[in-house]
C-alpha cells in the first residue's frame, strides 16, 4: 500500500474514494490521529494515475464527478465510514524504518536481560566506558543507549524513538537516522559522564536529540518535510526542566538530555542551513 495524502475531512475522503472505486481503483481511508485521515492506494500499479486524480480532485473536491460517483457507489457500501485497523505489528512498520525497529528490538533483548537475572553481564558489556581498558572499546561510547532498568524507563523511550526516529527514518532514510543516532548517543553520553560518571544507560538523550533536530528542521527549512508539533516540544522541553529536580526520587540522566538535545539542534542548523540538500532547495 501507499500512502497518498493525509487529509482532516473524512467525507471529503470518502468522495474521492467512491470516485476511484468507479474507476476500479481500491483506495482506503485509515485515521492517523489528531483529526487526520490517510488516504491508500491498495494497488501500486496505479499509483501515477491516483497521484494525479488526486491533485485534481483537490483543486475542486466539490466537482460534481465527485458527487456524482459518491451516489453511484452508495449501493456497494455501507452508509457509515469504515476505516481498516492495522495490528500492532502493521501500525510499527507502517510508521517507521528498519532501523528504527532494530533498535527497539535490541532494547527490549537487553532488558529483558537485565530482568531475567543477567544485569550484571548485559550492562558489563554495554555501559559507558568506565575503565582505562573500555576506553578502547569503541562500541561502548553508543551502546549505553540501549540500556534502560524499569518498564517505565524503556516503554517511554522507545515510544518517542519510534514517533520520532521513525518519521526521520521514514522521510529521510535509514542512513540519516543511523548518523543521528550515533553521533547524538555519542555526544550525549560524553555530556552524562562528564558531569555524572559511567553509571547510566537509556535512549533518552538521543530522544532529546530527535527532537530538537525535528524542532530545528521545521523552523529553518520547512520544506524539507520534517516538523514536530510545538505541543510536544514543550511538554519534553517542560519535563527536560523537571528532571533537574528528580520528581519522586528517580535518577533521571539530565546531562544527557541536555547534550543530547543541544546535538540534534546543532546538527538540525547544519542539516537546514549548510548540508548538499539545503544548498540545492
Amino acid at each position: 500500500m501507499i500512502r497518498l495524502i493525509a487529509i482532516p475531512n473524512p467525507r471529503a475522503g470518502q468522495a474521492f474514494i467512491d470516485y476511484m472505486a468507479s474507476r476500479d481503483i481500491d483506495i482506503q481511508m485509515m485515521p492517523e490521529g489528531e483529526g487526520l485521515f490517510a488516504l491508500w492506494l491498495v494497488d501500486e500499479q496505479h499509483q501515477i494515475e491516483a497521484e494525479a486524480e488526486l491533485n485534481t480532485f483537490l483543486n475542486n473536491p466539490t466537482a460534481r464527478q465527485y458527487q456524482s460517483a459518491s451516489w453511484d457507489m452508495a449501493e456497494s457500501r455501507t452508509a457509515r465510514f469504515y476505516y481498516p485497523r492495522e495490528g500492532l505489528i502493521a501500525s510499527l512498520k507502517q510508521n517507521s524504518g528498519p532501523f528504527t525497529l532494530s533498535i527497539m528490538i535490541v532494547c527490549i533483548v537487553a532488558y529483558a536481560g537485565l530482568m531475567l537475572g543477567f544485569g550484571n553481564d548485559v550492562f558489563s558489556l554495554l555501559h559507558f566506558p568506565a575503565t582505562e581498558e573500555q576506553q578502547w572499546q569503541i562500541w561502548r561510547l553508543f551502546t549505553h543507549a540501549l540500556l534502560h532498568f524499569s518498564a517505565m524507563h524503556i516503554v517511554f523511550n522507545l515510544l518517542w524513538w519510534w514517533v520520532l526516529g521513525g518519521k526521520i527514518e521514514k522521510q529521510c532514510g535509514s542512513a540519516k537516522l543511523v548518523q543521528l543516532f550515533l553521533l547524538t548517543s555519542l555526544f550525549s553520553g560524553l555530556g552524562q559522564y562528564a558531569f555524572e560518571g559511567p553509571a547510566f544507560g537509556g535512549m533518552s538523550g538521543v530522544v532529546y536529540a530527535l527532537l530538537g533536530y525535528l524542532w530545528l528542521m521545521g523552523a529553518l527549512a520547512p520544506q524539507r518535510g520534517l516538523s514536530i508539533e510545538t505541543a510536544y516540544v514543550g511538554f519534553m522541553l517542560l519535563w527536560l526542566v523537571v528532571g533537574f529536580f528528580e520528581p519522586f526520587g528517580m535518577a533521571i540522566a539530565n546531562m544527557a538530555h541536555l547534550f543530547g538535545l543541544i546535538s540534534g539542534c546543532a546538527i538540525g542548523v547544519f542539516d537546514a542551513k549548510f548540508s548538499r540538500a539545503a544548498r540545492h532547495s
